[in-house]
């Protein structure tokens, strides 16, 4: 599916002018990890070829941004608030370059594989959406054309991603990324479960919650080639600030080189609005565009 309108969300941070010259195709992939498929959308910029099942011969080939939906949202909802303008605009003055914005749909997965083993999110992402992905749109396989990114729960499957992976990416992104720590005594009975869904486990499993953590793999991967920024606001409700300000104390005791911000805001939309553009030059200037 193909759209040609432009997405109203950020009409608000953006001039009154409609830029054209990208478009959206929305499809879905069969998978064995994530029964019966996954949905997905895609931002190609302008100059993309306009049919992505072209033969690859005279096609270069385009990095990619891999942009982590959050808890609640799909993967239409990032470009039906706005992102198809922003991005549009941030390449018409230039502040960043070419490169395919791809959004999968997660549900509650956190990207994680699930406790039970009836989801392998993170298995699917792996080895079945980038390959994909790179094979339908002649993508760079290789890290240095790949980036990963994400907000609230997005941003923690970013991160973790990453940090698990990090020969496959050149940088990872993040706003407001679902960082806990350690969960609160009685959390698998708590409404925190609720929120959190079954990914970790029906009761929520402390263990399994700590086994996935983004900190886990921080704490020992080697990251240092891997290009890493996260922000959060200093007033979100769900207190994301202080795991944010927890991984910034860990990457910064381990030397690993990170940009990292807490800003004035909370977690919603208005805030992830206001400083997505800082985390896609990010992108853009790691992957070389």
């Amino acid at each position: 599916m193909t759209r040609a309108r432009c997405a109203l969300g950020l009409l608000l941070l953006l001039p009154s002018l409609c830029f054209a010259s990208s478009r959206v195709e929305c499809d879905r992939i069969v998978s064995k990890y994530v029964p019966p498929s996954v949905h997905y959308c895609a931002l190609l910029p302008g100059g993309f070829p306009a049919s992505s099942n072209t033969s690859g011969n005279g096609v270069k080939g385009y990095a990619a941004v891999y942009l982590l939906h959050g808890l609640g949202q799909d993967d239409e909802s990032l470009f039906n608030n706005g992102i198809w303008n922003l991005v549009d605009e941030m390449r018409h003055r230039k502040a960043i370059g070419d490169f395919v914005i791809i959004t999968p749909f997660a549900g509650r997965s956190f990207y994680v594989n699930s406790k039970d083993g009836k989801v392998r999110y993170e298995d699917f992402f792996l080895h079945e959406f980038i390959p994909a992905m790179e094979k339908k749109y002649h993508l760079e396989r290789s890290r240095k054309g790949r980036v990963i990114s994400g907000i609230s729960m997005g941003g923690y499957g970013a991160l973790r991603i990453a940090f698990k992976h990090p020969e496959l990416f050149a940088a990872v992104s993040a706003h407001s990324a679902a960082l806990i720590e350690e969960l609160p005594k009685g959390a698998g009975q708590s409404s925190v479960a609720g929120m959190i869904g079954t990914a970790f486990g029906k009761p929520l499993d402390n263990d399994y919650w700590k086994r996935q953590s983004p900190f886990t793999y921080a704490k020992t991967a080697d990251l240092k080639r891997l290009k890493i920024y996260f922000d959060c606001g200093d007033h979100d409700f769900f207190g994301f600030d202080a795991g944010a300000r927890a991984l910034d104390k860990l990457l910064t005791a381990r030397r690993v080189p990170h940009e990292f911000h807490i800003y004035p805001g909370g977690h919603d939309l208005q805030y992830f609005s206001q400083h997505l553009p800082e985390s896609l030059e990010f992108d853009s200037k790691a992957l070389g565009k």
